[in-house]
């Protein structure tokens, strides 16, 4: 992780019984090797707050490749944010293409790319956009987990 990014990324309080809320985000690069930092970092995060993060890091990895591929505007990044409030993950992809909003294609068969917002559908309990401030719009993500148990300590 560089400088840069260690300076940014900032790590919220953590998700106690009483409900309190946890948030991560990060400025990216808008390359394939931010995308794949991305999930790396989200799962980190992630498995630091003892959260399952199976399902998450293929949702983050593709929203990540998105913004990196199609939402890419030369020396622009793109932010990760996680919100994480009572049982549910939040995942926000922000990034400076608002002119071009993501929608589900049926790809053809022998395509190798194209499925990844199928995959998100069907992993995500939600999904979409919000246009932001021009030129920006947000993909995002929720999913549904079971909280961890806690162990009682007699």
């Amino acid at each position: 992780m560089n400088q840069q990014t260690q300076v940014i990324a900032e790590h919220g309080p953590r998700l106690e019984p009483d409900g309190a809320v946890r948030n991560f985000t990060v400025l990216l690069s808008s390359t394939p090797r931010g995308a794949r930092l991305a999930r790396l970092l989200a799962v980190d995060t992630l498995r630091s707050w003892g959260l399952p993060h199976e399902r998450a890091s293929h949702v983050i990895a593709e929203l990540a490749a998105n913004a990196a591929t199609h939402g890419r505007l030369p020396g622009r990044s793109f932010r990760l944010t996680l919100h994480v409030v009572g049982t549910t993950l939040r995942v926000e992809v922000t990034d400076t293409r608002g002119d071009r909003l993501p929608a589900p294609q049926v790809p053809d068969e022998a395509a190798e790319s194209g499925r990844g917002l199928l995959l998100v559908e069907a992993l995500a309990d939600r999904w979409g956009v919000t246009e932001g401030r021009f030129p920006r719009k947000t993909v995002w993500a929720e999913l549904g987990f079971t909280p961890p148990e806690r162990i009682s300590v007699p």
